[in-house]
């Protein structure tokens, strides 16, 4: 349970609450709580399929088990890897605006350090896991208190009788009818990076003890108690800041805390933030590298990329491929569009796995497991698909910056199948 919240909180709150006020208004709270069931639905599923199949593979597995197509499979789990990516790279550009900025006045170039930051995480990556996930637990409570002290804030204002309470019922899309919808959707489609990072805990599963008797609460309670979180953070920041100022900052909940009457010092709360999107990155940047190093090793992804470090076992060359593209995800995007295009890229898979746990159930496993209702993926599927489609509306440049992800990923694949070609017929495959 603690592994799923720590993996859900993170870059997503702290930086994309005023973004996603942006495209709303007011009401805040609303596309985090439909993010909230959206989620919920999606993580029924993977709990039916982390329990038939306790295997540390998650998407990918399902998916070849479900269609038996390779390239579908690598294509699933390349998008899985692009997420994390362009999650981290959303970080990266969150640690180098308005929280930074509270503690050295702005006066280093964003980008810049954006990608030293990147590439800070990088050798921290490289030196081991041990070091990365010991920095993972100290900083997973870090980003706990800084929301309870949001929260805190936004009880002191409504016992104090603070804040603008109307605002909360505000809708500012920019239309009616469909506009309003789309508005709604896209806002719904930014706003659900804050809750991405439950999937990535059916990779414990294989060290688990009793998977089927423990995922179901772990993920259940873990989505329930960030959800509550970002719905309270939510209403608050609406309650506390006028859209223009949560929209115009690239650290909406400092805005919170300066306007809340609390006499909280805003440099700490700016460390606080600062490093909660370090746990963000560093979580995400470890996934894609030893999602890349297991590619590799199954022989999807050039052999080059299973090269490790000879002392500290990490491995070196996906750690160098991913920080290469997080370097030109942060230097060619901004918090919005990088932190949409890790939802899409999300979507999308969870399109797949929801579809999966349906064809699945052709293949039943001996082991009890728990077994969600028929409706809820279906359900989670449609909602993952309308999130994903044109009807949500997000900027052309997330369709782009995905597909060019997927089209280097596409190019690794040929050259990988070349290459396996050319050893065969070598006799050396």
């Amino acid at each position: 349970m603690l592994f799923v919240i720590g993996d859900i909180l993170g870059t997503g709150i702290y930086a994309t609450t005023g973004k996603v006020a942006g495209k709303v208004g007011g009401a805040l709270w609303l596309p985090f709580l439909i993010g909230f069931v959206v989620a919920i639905l999606t993580a029924a599923s993977y709990v039916e399929l982390v329990g038939k199949y306790p295997k540390a593979a998650g998407a990918a597995l399902y998916t070849q088990r479900a269609f038996k197509i390779p390239f579908f499979t690598f294509i699933v789990a390349f998008m899985v890897m692009c997420s994390g990516l362009s999650s981290a790279s959303a970080a990266a550009r969150a640690f180098s605006g308005d929280y930074l900025s509270e503690l050295t006045h702005g006066a280093v170039p964003a980008t810049l350090v954006a990608i030293l930051f990147v590439l800070a995480l990088a050798a921290l990556n490289l030196r081991g896991v041990s070091e990365s996930v010991k920095t993972n637990v100290v900083l997973t409570l870090v980003e706990v208190a800084g929301l309870v002290i949001i929260i805190g804030i936004g009880v002191y204002a409504v016992v104090t009788g603070g804040g603008e309470p109307s605002r909360l019922g505000q809708l500012e899309t920019g239309g009616t009818g469909y506009a309003l919808v789309s508005g709604v959707l896209g806002a719904t489609a930014l706003g659900f990076f804050a809750f991405v990072g439950f999937e990535d805990s059916v990779n414990m599963a294989e060290e688990t003890v009793d998977p089927q008797r423990t995922f179901p609460r772990g993920i259940f309670v873990g989505v329930a108690v960030t959800g509550t979180f970002y719905v309270l953070v939510a209403l608050v920041s609406s309650l506390l800041v006028d859209t223009g100022t949560l929209e115009g900052s690239s650290g909406p909940l400092l805005e919170v805390v300066k306007a809340g009457g609390v006499h909280f010092p805003h440099e700490l709360f700016a460390a606080i933030a600062l490093f909660a999107v370090t746990n963000s990155a560093l979580i995400n940047i470890m996934m894609a590298s030893r999602l890349c190093y297991g590619m590799a090793n199954e022989r999807i992804l050039p052999r080059a990329m299973a090269r490790v470090l000879p002392r500290r076992r990490t491995p070196v060359v996906g750690i160098v491929f991913v920080t290469l593209l997080a370097v030109g995800l942060v230097s060619t995007g901004e918090i919005a569009g990088l932190g949409d295009t890790t939802s899409f890229l999300l979507l999308c898979v969870f399109v797949v796995v929801n579809v999966a746990v349906l064809v699945l159930r052709r293949d039943p496993v001996e082991h009890q497991h728990f077994r969600v209702p028929t409706a809820l993926p279906v359900l989670g599927a449609l909602t993952a698909l309308i999130l994903a489609s044109p009807l949500a509306d997000r900027p052309a440049e997330v369709y782009v910056r995905a597909g060019v992800l997927l089209l280097i990923g596409v190019g690794l694949w040929v050259v990988t199948a070349g290459s396996r070609a050319v050893l065969k017929a070598r006799g050396e495959e």
